[in-house]
Parts: C-alpha cells; sequence; structure tokens
C-alpha cells in the first residue's frame, strides 16, 4: 500500500480519493495519535478546525468535526480561514492539535486535510505514519459524558488579526495596496488586517463562491493583480494562494516580485535591526543563485535544504534561525509563526516600503536574478539519475563551464516519473543551451 500522506497532509480529488469516509476515519486515527497523551490522564483533547471556502470542503469539515468528536476529541470550529491562522490558534489556545481542510493553490476539485501537533507544528513523518498504522485498527468510541463537543470558535479571526497586527515593524499609513485573495481563504482577514494597519486597499479575488478559488486568480496568476495596480496608481500589490501560506508581490510597474526577492529585502532589513540570527536565511535548492549572490555580498549565508518548506522548517528549528522559505512565496518568521503565512510576508514586506520611503522596486533590486531554465523530462528512470556515468559526467561538464557565473540542478520529482532539468547561467541563451544538452543527456540514458 502506497504511503496516504503527502509532502503535505493527505491531498487528492475530493469524492474520488478524498471521500467523507476517508475523512471520518483520517480524523479517528488522529484524535488517538495526537491525544493520547490527553486521553491517558483521562482527559478530552481539543483539536482546531479550520478550512478554505471549497465547496467540498464543507462536508470534509463535517465529517472531520464528526470523526474527531465521536473519538472523544473537544472541536473548536473556527470555520473559514488561512492555514496559518489555524496553526497560530492551535498555539493560541493551548489546543493539543488542528486539523486544516485546503488544498492550497490547486483548483476546486481538490482538497486535502493537514494535521498540526501541539503548538501549531508540522507533523514530524513518524507521527503521519503512526496516524496511518491506526487506521487499521477499530477506531476508539467513548460513550456517554466522554465524547467530544463541537462548538464554533467565534473569536478565531479577531485573535489572528490582532496577533499579526502585533509583530508590524512599521505601520503602513500612506500606502495604497492591491490585495488579490484568490478567492480563498484570505478573503475576509487579509483586507481587514492591512486595513487596519493603515493601508489604502483595494480588493479582488474576494467573492469565494465554493467553486472558484485560484480560478484566475492569486498567487499562481498575477495578471489581474498587475493590472489592477498599474491602473489604480498602488504602491504594491499583494497576493495569496487559496490557503494564504504564501505571498507574492507586485511592484509599482506592474513587476512580479517573486518569493526569493521577497526574502532578500526581508533579509536585508532583519539584519539591518539585528534581528536576523546568525546573518543566515534557510531556502531551498530551487532558489536563484543570485539570491545567494545578494546575501553574501551583504554578509548573509544561505543555508539550503530540499525542495518543501517542510524541510526549510527543520533546518531552521535545527539553527534556531529567524527567516527562511522558498521561491514560490512560503516565507517564514520563526519568531511569529510555525508555517508559511502570506498574510504576515505582505504585512512585513509593504512595512518595509513604508518605513524606508523606497518603493518595492527598489528594495528588490538588492538582487539580480540570474535567467533560469527548467525543462520537466518525463517518463524516465528518476531512480538513476544520480548514478549513471554519462548524466553525472555532463552535470560536471556543464557545471565547469558555468563556473561561480550559474549553476545546475537535476531533481528526480518527488511524485511524478520525471527529472527536472534547471540551469542558470549570467544570460538566457547560455541557459537554454546548456539545459537542451542536458535534457538530451538524461532522455538519452535515462529513458525506460
Amino acid at each position: 500500500m502506497s504511503r496516504l500522506f503527502g509532502t503535505d497532509g493527505v491531498r487528492g480529488l475530493a469524492n474520488g480519493l478524498l471521500t467523507a469516509e476517508l475523512a471520518l476515519s483520517l480524523a479517528q486515527a488522529a484524535a488517538v495519535v495526537l491525544g493520547h497523551e490527553q486521553m491517558s490522564e483521562g482527559k478530552r483533547p481539543r483539536a482546531v478546525l479550520a478550512r478554505d471556502p471549497r465547496a467540498s470542503g464543507e462536508f470534509i469539515g463535517a465529517a472531520v468535526a464528526a470523526g474527531l468528536a465521536s473519538a472523544g476529541v473537544d472541536v473548536y470550529d473556527a470555520g473559514v480561514l488561512p492555514t496559518p491562522a489555524t496553526a497560530f490558534l492551535i498555539a493560541d489556545l493551548g489546543a493539543d492539535f488542528g486539523v486544516m481542510i485546503s488544498a492550497s493553490h490547486n483548483p476546486a476539485p481538490d482538497n486535502g486535510i493537514k494535521f498540526f501537533a501541539r503548538g501549531g507544528q508540522k507533523l514530524a513523518d513518524a507521527v503521519e505514519d503512526a496516524i496511518e498504522e491506526q487506521l487499521q485498527h477499530d477506531a476508539f468510541r467513548p460513550v456517554g459524558v466522554d465524547v467530544g463537543r463541537i462548538q464554533r470558535f467565534s473569536d478565531a479571526e479577531d485573535r489572528y488579526i490582532v496577533h499579526l497586527l502585533g509583530t508590524l515593524p512599521h505601520r503602513l499609513d500612506g500606502l495604497k495596496i492591491v490585495l488579490d485573495c484568490a478567492n480563498g481563504a484570505a478573503s475576509g482577514c487579509s483586507p481587514q488586517v492591512f486595513t487596519d494597519a493603515g493601508a489604502t486597499v483595494t480588493v479582488i479575488g474576494a467573492d469565494p463562491d465554493g467553486l472558484n478559488i485560484n480560478d484566475g486568480v492569486g498567487s499562481t496568476h498575477l495578471e489581474k493583480l498587475q493590472e489592477m495596480v498599474l491602473s489604480t496608481g498602488a504602491h504594491l500589490g499583494i497576493a495569496h494562494d487559496g490557503d494564504a501560506d504564501r505571498c507574492l508581490a507586485v511592484d509599482h510597474e506592474g513587476q512580479i516580485i517573486d518569493g526569493d526577492q521577497i526574502m532578500a529585502v526581508l533579509a536585508l532589513a532583519q539584519k539591518e535591526a539585528g534581528e536576523l540570527k546568525d546573518n543566515v536565511l534557510v531556502a531551498t535548492v530551487m532558489s536563484n543563485l543570485g539570491l545567494k549572490i545578494a546575501l553574501r555580498d551583504a554578509g548573509i549565508a544561505i543555508r539550503e535544504t530540499a525542495v518543501g518548506d517542510r524541510y526549510v522548517l527543520e533546518e531552521m528549528r535545527r539553527g534556531g534561525y529567524t527567516l527562511g522559505g522558498e521561491q514560490s512565496g512560503h516565507v517564514i518568521f520563526s519568531e511569529y509563526a510555525t508555517t508559511g503565512d502570506g498574510l504576515l510576508t505582505g504585512l512585513h514586506l509593504a512595512a518595509q516600503v513604508a518605513k524606508t520611503g523606497k518603493s518595492l522596486k527598489d528594495l528588490a533590486a538588492a538582487m539580480s536574478k540570474l535567467p533560469q531554465v527548467m525543462v520537466n523530462v518525463k517518463d524516465v528512470d528518476k531512480s538513476r539519475a544520480a548514478i549513471v556515468p554519462a548524466v553525472k559526467a555532463a552535470v560536471a561538464k556543464a557545471e565547469t563551464e558555468l563556473g561561480d557565473t550559474g549553476r545546475v540542478l537535476l531533481r528526480p520529482s518527488g511524485t511524478e516519473q520525471l527529472v527536472r532539468v534547471m540551469v542558470e547561467a549570467g544570460d538566457i541563451e547560455t541557459a537554454q543551451r546548456i539545459c537542451n544538452e542536458l535534457v538530451a543527456v538524461v532522455r538519452k540514458e535515462l529513458s525506460l
């Protein structure tokens, strides 16, 4: 049997892989594993439950709530809220664990179930494995006064907004900001918190109907945000994804500012304020080489991890680092959050614009992005990518040619039968040529 948990919880087509029956069983299994400590003391565990506005989240959320309560867990239902709000509220309430129902940036027919441990921490692989193993056993079903209760977490959004505002290093008075909420979980609280922080806010993608999440809007579709920033004369635009754990931005000229550039701005700001632990930023191997060059020149080192915010978090916890993230816009402030938070990131990015009086374009210019070409080579034996001599020789030859002016990354996909070939170079022509050469070798040597 293949592993049920993926890189970010259990995710799939709602009513396909992810049925109400599976949601209920997963919740019952998670109650036993994550609520064990309280149950062993004869107490009822407490769990925070939230979701994004997908239509399927309604029945999946009801199934999760039923599964938890039937296993003796008291459920605090926060309704529609961002994933990072759920993580925060688990810690703020002192709950034993929490559940977020969302498929993030995926289209509306998909959904997912993500569990958080006490303190709003992501689960270790071993804990996920324990939940999967518990699915093979009979469910725990207390009776009488020992069944769990379900109640509305009525002040959940207010608590989260107050928390976000409390982190701000500088108010946003005088800034005109366009927000794209992806018709997702941030549609209610993001406009509110940016307004409360002092910005004049124009909002798009904040009319969720259960079916339009991420549909032509949000961090994966920035065209409408670019148009609105230009037409309103805004200082900048902020885009979330469906569950609002990502943030990408647009400057006043409509140019996209990606996660690497955002991290560069924030890392330099933290270093200047003396808040960047050991002058280190944690980023994945997919971050542009231009980020490393810019930060190196500023006296900031990068600790690289595998792709995935969970690996960024692990490295941040290991070293006690304060800032990390991904090119995709997952940015983690360990002082304030246990996961990527698109609202927190957008607020702090805007605060730098307000504090410095510089445009976002000027702030992001601290980093020059190297041209990057990436090709997904399909239908190849990804398991042999790191061991075939001809492939290794081709990579070494490319690295020698690029020297310090670029880099090569050959990465087997974690979920598909393909190999990703990525090349960065000083110019796009060189990057494209070297990438094409490597792709040809990979296809020849690893073909199935």
